[in-house]
């Protein structure tokens, strides 16, 4: 696998570059997503961007007016269990941990009242 010979990368040929959300308290939102795992790659007045694993961004858009709501994405995680202790350690409600047929999932809401919903992750492949 070489950057300059796509016929031998097994990655998909095409990956989602940025998701937003909006958010009405934009520090703790931002503290959030940095407590989960996100990195920071920059932060403005009006909006931040985090990193995900792979590259993704989410951009965090600081809207004092914004409405809660459930978030147009989901997160995977290695280790649902964990994650899902860790956010109760740190003193956030997330939900018990529910089974699926592909994937078990426990929803949270951030800081500015958005739920995210958290999967373990059944990649396969090269990502």
């Amino acid at each position: 696998m070489t950057p300059n010979n796509p016929q031998q990368d097994e990655r998909p040929p095409i990956w989602i570059g940025h998701v937003s959300i909006n958010v009405s308290d934009f520090k703790k939102s931002l503290d959030f997503f940095e407590f989960v795992g996100m990195r920071k790659v920059a932060e403005f007045q009006e909006l931040a961007v985090l990193e995900l694993r792979g590259g993704t961004h989410l951009v965090l858009r600081n809207k004092p007016e914004a409405a809660p709501g459930q978030a147009s994405f989901d997160l995977m995680v290695d280790d649902l269990k964990a994650q899902q202790v860790a956010l109760q350690e740190a003193g956030y409600a997330p939900s018990e941990i529910r089974e699926g047929r592909i994937h078990s999932v426990f929803d949270v809401s951030e800081p500015s009242g958005n739920t995210i919903s958290f999967y373990d992750s059944h990649v396969v492949g090269p990502v």
